[in-house]
């Protein structure tokens, strides 16, 4: 079954997680046996931007970025596509209901952006990171965090059956099973590596890299906006 495109893929996604959200924190902690939440951390780790600077993160969902944002001193802004993930969201901070290829924030209203699990959901990953171009204000940071295919091939036969077949019947058990046959599925929008830092770097970014994570099972992609 071929994957949904354009506005089909941006109704999908967003009624998918509107499903999903209730047991959303669940299944990530299990299927990823809690190492997402060293991810996260990672994330935040990577920014290194002034106490109290103004952090979107997009495609928050229940807001596990913006706890670990608040945390460690920032201002965040949860932004997200799906009404259900922003009800379910726990951060207890300012929360928006937006399209990320079209944020209501001005011109380099944000210090830094971080951005979890979602940039193979988004309709335009170059549209993305242009938007990411617009709102991230001179020496403003991205920390861009989303699944990898790891590059050890034992590895790699490894995660292949678990986030293939494993992931989509926890995903039946716990949560929706269509969702967890999706995401799986979904790492096939992902351009290849050299392409995606290239985009990033065309939208205004330097010192962009990318950060394999566990062995390659997540990557982290950074950049400081120009």
């Amino acid at each position: 079954m071929a994957l949904p495109q354009g506005e089909a893929k941006a109704a999908a996604v967003r009624d998918m997680f509107d499903t999903i959200a209730p047991r959303y924190d669940l299944v990530n902690r299990v299927m990823t046996f809690r190492m997402d939440v060293g991810w996260r951390r990672a994330t935040v780790d990577t920014l290194g931007l002034a106490k109290g600077a103004t952090v979107l993160d997009l495609a928050s969902g229940t807001g596990d970025l913006c706890v670990e944002l608040a945390q460690r001193g920032y201002r965040p802004v949860s932004v997200d596509f799906s009404f259900g993930m922003l009800t379910a969201d726990h951060s207890g901070v300012p929360r928006v209901q937006a399209d990320a290829l079209r944020l209501p924030m001005a011109a380099g209203a944000a210090d830094g952006v971080t951005c979890g699990f979602a940039l193979r959901n988004f309709v335009d990953l170059g549209a993305f990171f242009t938007e990411l171009g617009r709102v991230v204000a001179p020496g403003g940071r991205i920390a861009l965090l989303e699944v990898a295919t790891p590059p050890n091939p034992v590895l790699r036969a490894g995660h292949k059956v678990y986030f293939g077949s494993v992931v989509p019947v926890m995903g039946a058990i716990l949560s929706d099973p269509a969702a967890y046959r999706y995401l799986p599925r979904s790492v096939a929008y992902l351009p290849p590596d050299a392409e995606l830092l290239a985009q990033v770097t065309a939208a205004g970014f330097d010192d962009v890299e990318r950060r394999l994570l566990s062995r390659g099972i997540a990557q982290l992609v950074t950049g400081t906006r120009r």
